[in-house]
């Protein structure tokens, strides 16, 4: 697939049209097949216990789909999350940035589906997986 948008236009995305998040997410890499997103883990991210929430890796996979699918399309910001499948496997390391890579699966005139994996940084196994399917609006 070719990229449309690349690191930095995703980036600047993020602060024009999506601020609400911009000082949560980072644009690591932009691939033919998908992207790299980085949570800045904060106190904010943590729930009783000491470990990065679920709702917080939620957020990361679903922005990571999200940024996946405009790099490939271009900034379409009503493609909209459809449907959402989520293991959590490990607990992620306290106070440590999570990375969500994203492979697309599937990019058609529609619909979307990618597959994601979360890492806390620095360590080689998941925390979680997600499997995320986007609908895409019509042009």
């Amino acid at each position: 697939m070719p990229i449309v948008m690349d690191k930095d236009a995703l980036s600047q995305f993020l602060v024009t049209d999506f601020a609400q998040v911009k000082d949560m997410f980072t644009v690591e890499e932009v691939r033919d097949t998908g992207v790299t997103i980085r949570l800045i883990a904060g106190e904010q991210h943590l729930r009783p216990g000491g470990t990065v929430s679920g709702p917080a890796m939620f957020a990361l996979a679903d922005v990571s789909v999200y940024l996946a699918i405009l790099a490939m399309i271009g900034p379409k910001a009503l493609s909209v999350t459809t449907s959402c499948s989520m293991d959590f496997m490990r607990k992620p390391v306290a106070g440590v940035d999570l990375l969500c890579e994203v492979r697309l699966l599937k990019l058609g005139k529609q619909l979307a589906v990618g597959d994601c994996l979360i890492f806390s940084e620095g360590k080689p196994e998941p925390v979680a997986r997600a499997n995320m399917t986007y609908s895409i609006p019509r042009s």
